[in-house]
């Protein structure tokens, strides 16, 4: 356990303090690994998202979203046009298998213990 606190240092940026790991910090400035992308648009009907923390959907007349908990564990998703989120494993707040929001709705997803929770959210209608 000692050798993998080593890898995580903290960092102070403004008033609030960070935690990051070191060795993938040194990893993506060798230009060894991809830099993540953490925002994306997406134009297609269809996408699996890939580690993202903002995604915006656009430019399609509908849209299906796939969460993927092997990549993501927190993802908000803004709608400009109708989508349908649906989870790879487990259910949405335990309940749901898929949910819809339309057009200018914005909704946050946590993955935690094998399903999906929506962290806040605004105009989503339950399917």
């Amino acid at each position: 356990m000692e050798g993998h606190r080593k890898n995580f240092g903290r960092k102070l940026i403004g008033d609030k303090t960070y935690a990051y790991n070191r060795e993938f910090e040194t990893l993506m400035s060798a230009g060894l690994i991809e830099t993540p992308e953490y925002t994306k648009v997406i134009t297609s009907s269809s996408y699996s998202t890939n580690g993202e923390e903002f995604i915006v959907i656009k430019d399609t007349p509908s849209a299906r979203i796939t969460l993927n908990s092997q990549t993501t564990e927190h993802i908000i998703i803004k709608a400009l046009t109708n989508v349908t989120i649906v989870p790879d494993r487990g259910s949405i707040d335990e309940d749901w298998d898929e949910v819809t929001i339309d057009r200018g709705a914005c909704v946050e997803f946590y993955y935690i213990d094998g399903n999906w929770y929506i962290g806040s959210s605004d105009g989503i209608k339950l399917v």
